[in-house]
């Protein structure tokens, strides 16, 4: 499948620095390991899930990349209900931008099982996305990958700054209130990052975002 893209950012014009090679290569050399490391973890919770859900491990959603350029951007399920026996079952399920809610609360009431809330709680449904920091896809820190609803309808205009910058699997927005924070604040979180993004913000954020994970705090 093919992710549609909205060119905003012309590469040649962008006001950030493309990030140094050897700090890309080193970025993905960590993911690879992180991948590697937690692939025990990603597989048994995917069998898992496949047995309580009856449906694909995995799904994939619509994502804006930098520069606009859409992308599928890997999880795993959380939510299923009653039609799970009727869906065909394959590894990973394609879901449009349509299916992906334009807000959310704190505590997502779809999201039904006790297994998908812990995964969901300790960022275990998140980890394949290591898989787009490695092909570059993603960063480990970055704004937040959102959906073009989401980028249409709280982001857009004044915002294109934003799309300078890939994508992170964690970011301001995760060490600052996840979950609980509302789109605006989301917005303006990831401007500011991407307007002062730097070595020292980056291992700032990835020293504080193990705490919230393994807390769970503020996840939805």
């Amino acid at each position: 499948m093919t992710a549609p893209s909205i060119q905003l950012i012309n590469p040649a014009c962008a006001r950030v620095s493309p990030k140094p090679l050897f700090e890309s290569f080193v970025e993905r050399f960590v993911a690879a390991m992180v991948l590697i490391l937690t692939a025990p973890v990603i597989a048994a919770t995917a069998l898992s899930i496949a047995v309580l859900s009856r449906r694909s491990p995995f799904i994939a959603h619509r994502r804006v990349g930098q520069y606009g350029a859409g992308f599928w951007m890997l999880k795993m399920r959380t939510m299923w209900g009653k039609e799970a026996r009727e869906t065909p079952r394959r590894w990973i399920e394609y879901l449009a931008d349509t299916h992906v809610p334009i807000a959310k609360g704190s505590s997502d009431p779809r999201v039904t099982s006790r297994f998908a809330r812990l995964c969901r709680r300790f960022s275990i449904d998140e980890l394949p996305q290591l898989l787009h920091v490695i092909t570059g896809r993603m960063r480990l820190v970055g704004p937040r990958p959102i959906t073009f609803a989401e980028w249409s309808a709280f982001y857009g205009d004044g915002a294109e700054y934003v799309l300078t910058t890939a994508p992170g699997i964690t970011g301001l927005w995760q060490v600052m209130g996840r979950n609980r924070l509302t789109y605006a604040q989301r917005r303006r979180l990831d401007m500011f990052y991407v307007a002062h993004q730097s070595l020292r913000l980056d291992a700032m954020i990835l020293l504080r975002t193990p705490l919230r994970v393994f807390t769970g705090r503020d996840a939805g």
